[in-house]
């Protein structure tokens, strides 16, 4: 299915970057860098091609793209904007055939604004989709390990242009080496995985979700009323709780962000007082003890007046906001993605309930 949208233009990077706060799910760094990133290439070398992968040959390179390692990190140790000719150099050198177009790793705050300005730095169009449809915090956790697609080989570049390849046994090898490599580059890195033929990407491929962030972006800036409303429309929005930030617990360790945040009520909610605990991401959300929402749906902290996403590192005392949740794409709620990306895969002794499902109990 094609897109509305076949050129990224300036225009479109901050609808873009609203958008991918919202289906970031909290993660995905702060999106401000990759934003004056994405505007400089585009002034420089023109806008990015938008393209579906029936666009490429069957056996063009697509390489997924993005920053890894802890988001708080991330706001002070930036990338220099050249890591992505890096990334395209050692991979083509590897694998013996050029780069034909790139792709969002995720749809997190930064990580789904790199790939823009790479793409354009390199003059290479973007595929319309990604590996996860919103952000998770490890590398096993992308689509392409539910179908045994292999994340290598992979290379991570730092700020300095040095480079690091990584051939592993199997992808939850990979995740443990690249975050050890990534801790020694100073927290986080800008990184290749999962290369794969235009053929074989269309099978773990979450499609249009980069069109999905900018549409989500434009219904939020053009809302003439409750932006909230606007944003239902473009995407269906489970809001859990209206209130103030009490509380934040947040540490920087072995490449993540942990901690929790403390929400309570206000208006309607008043009364009421959820915790949410995560790791880059929002993991899950708790009243009384009692799961409200949890991964793989998508939990996301908007502003109370202007609807757009908050990542977790700029969760702060006293922000007033909407708690929300988001159906996360089906590929997650099978019985195998639950066993990679599901609540006891973080370490919570829960089962799964489906968000629409809570929802329906709650309101």
């Amino acid at each position: 299915m094609k897109s509305a949208i076949d050129l990224i233009e300036e225009d479109d990077l901050e609808d873009l970057a609203v958008g991918c706060t919202v289906l970031a799910g909290g993660g995905g760094g702060d999106p401000r860098v990759g934003l004056l990133m994405a505007q400089h290439a585009i002034r420089n070398n023109g806008p990015v091609r938008l393209i579906q992968l029936s666009d490429l040959s069957a056996d063009d390179l697509v390489v997924p793209v993005g920053m890894i390692g802890a988001p708080t990190v991330m706001i002070e140790k930036i990338p220099n904007g050249n890591e992505s000719k890096v990334i395209c150099k050692v991979l083509e050198k590897r694998l013996g055939k050029p780069v034909a177009a790139l792709m969002p790793l995720e749809m997190g705050g930064l990580n789904g604004m790199l790939p823009v300005a790479w793409a354009s730095l390199n003059r290479l169009p973007m595929v319309d989709g990604d590996l996860m449809g919103r952000a998770f915090p490890e590398l096993q956790m992308c689509t392409p390990h539910l179908y045994g697609i292999p994340s290598w080989p992979g290379v991570l570049v730092d700020e300095r242009m040095q480079s690091i390849l990584i051939e592993s046994s199997d992808d939850f090898w990979f995740e443990k080496l690249a975050r050890t490599a990534v801790t020694a580059l100073g927290g986080c890195g800008c990184a290749g995985f999962y290369p794969m033929t235009a053929e074989v990407a269309a099978l773990p491929l979450i499609p249009n979700t980069v069109s999905l962030a900018i549409q989500i972006g434009a219904a939020i800036r053009n809302a003439e009323g409750d932006p909230f409303s606007a944003l239902d429309q473009v995407i269906a929005t489970y809001p859990l709780i209206r209130g103030k930030v009490v509380d934040v617990e947040r540490r920087t360790t072995g490449g993540f962000v942990r901690g929790a945040a403390t929400i309570e009520g206000l208006e309607s909610d008043r009364g009421r007082v959820v915790r949410i605990e995560f790791q880059n991401e929002n993991l899950i959300v708790l009243e009384d003890g009692k799961p409200l929402a949890s991964v793989p749906d998508i939990i996301t902290l908007l502003d109370l007046h202007t609807a757009k996403g908050i990542v977790t590192e700029h969760i702060r005392f006293g922000q007033r906001v909407v708690l929300a949740a988001f159906r996360s794409p089906e590929q997650w709620r099978s019985a195998e993605g639950l066993k990679v990306v599901g609540p006891r895969a973080f370490g919570h002794e829960i089962e799964y309930s489906p968000i629409e499902e809570n929802y329906a109990r709650i309101a």
